[in-house]
């Protein structure tokens, strides 16, 4: 059995761009905190970034990442007192490890064109957050200007179920791992 002890992902040196045809405040916004909200809920990474595992497993036992796609890797393992490099292979389950030990696992994550279904979910999102937020905090705002009277209740979480709020949540589940 494999204990992950701890992962840490690098923050990569651009995204991808927004996707075309945004609304005028959607464009406004930030799009690498779009995409890091996405990254977020997914295990897909479109961008290359380093990520570094270190974990404990047996011989025989399989590291399947949990981030994908991986371009490429080196390995090490602990031997008491450096890490000492080796080469792991493929299994069919994922990286095999070849005795019991700490291992360090040091991938280059994330490439490809950024397909369709997460472009969409990017838009979703990014109009969703555009969209007229009242003031900030407030759950209830109004204003009045003479004989008109507007009134907008939201919840004070809509930002933080903007993902499910807006459907992009849906459009990523095939890109999700549990």
């Amino acid at each position: 059995m494999i204990d992950l002890i701890k992962q840490f992902e690098a923050v990569p040196a651009e995204y991808p761009t927004a996707p075309a045809g945004l609304s005028t405040a959607a464009a406004a916004l930030d799009a690498a905190m779009i995409w890091a909200r996405i990254e977020a809920y997914t295990a897909h990474r479109f961008t290359v970034r380093e990520v570094v595992w270190t974990l404990m497993g047996g011989g025989g036992d399989q590291f399947n990442p949990r981030l994908a796609p991986v371009v490429s890797r080196v390995a090490h393992v602990w031997d008491g007192a450096a890490w000492e490099a080796l080469t792991l292979l493929d299994g069919p389950l994922g990286v095999c490890l070849p005795r019991d030990g700490t291992y360090r696992i040091t991938a280059q994550v994330g490439a490809g064109d950024v397909p369709a279904p997460v472009s969409e979910a990017f838009r979703r999102l990014a109009e969703y957050l555009a969209d007229d937020p009242g003031t900030a905090g407030a759950s209830r705002t109004s204003v009045e200007i003479g004989p008109i009277k507007e009134a907008m209740d939201r919840n004070p979480a809509w930002v933080a179920k903007a993902l499910q709020n807006s459907g992009a949540g849906d459009l990523l589940r095939n890109y999700r791992r549990a």
